[in-house]
């Protein structure tokens, strides 16, 4: 898959997912719902932003640095949109439960940086043992 390929399908996607997530919001009653509710919310939330902040992310890359190759790039900016969502998503949900805390909010932010460091020391142990 070329990268303009990648960059197409992943911005209809996110259009697609944007549009559930409106729906999902101007049309589910979280009264009526229930847990299905919420979850649909979330869950396109989540779908909409990961794919938006990695489209950006790797515009943005693609645009302002030129350190590893566009595919590398694009893994990077994928994941990294991935995290980055799950905070967000992560943060709406304590805060609708009544549990955002600055301490949680940090130990949030800690768990997702500490998986973050996890794939990326992994990743530097693999390219050792490669080359």
């Amino acid at each position: 898959m070329t990268i303009k390929q990648y960059l197409l399908l992943m911005g209809v996607c996110t259009v697609l997912c944007w549009l559930g997530f409106l729906m999902v919001l101007f049309f589910i009653n979280p009264e009526k719902a229930g847990n299905l509710g919420f979850t649909l919310f979330y869950a396109s939330l989540f779908f909409a932003l990961s794919g938006t902040l990695s489209v950006l992310s790797f515009v943005f890359r693609l645009l302002f640095t030129k350190r590893y190759t566009k595919t590398e790039e694009v893994q990077i900016s994928f994941r990294q949109a991935v995290f980055f969502a799950l905070v967000i998503c992560g943060a709406l949900f304590l805060q609708a439960q009544g549990l955002m805390t600055w301490l949680n909010t940090i130990l949030l932010v800690a768990l997702v940086t500490v998986v973050e460091f996890v794939i990326i020391s992994f990743k530097k142990e693999n390219f050792g043992q490669d080359h």
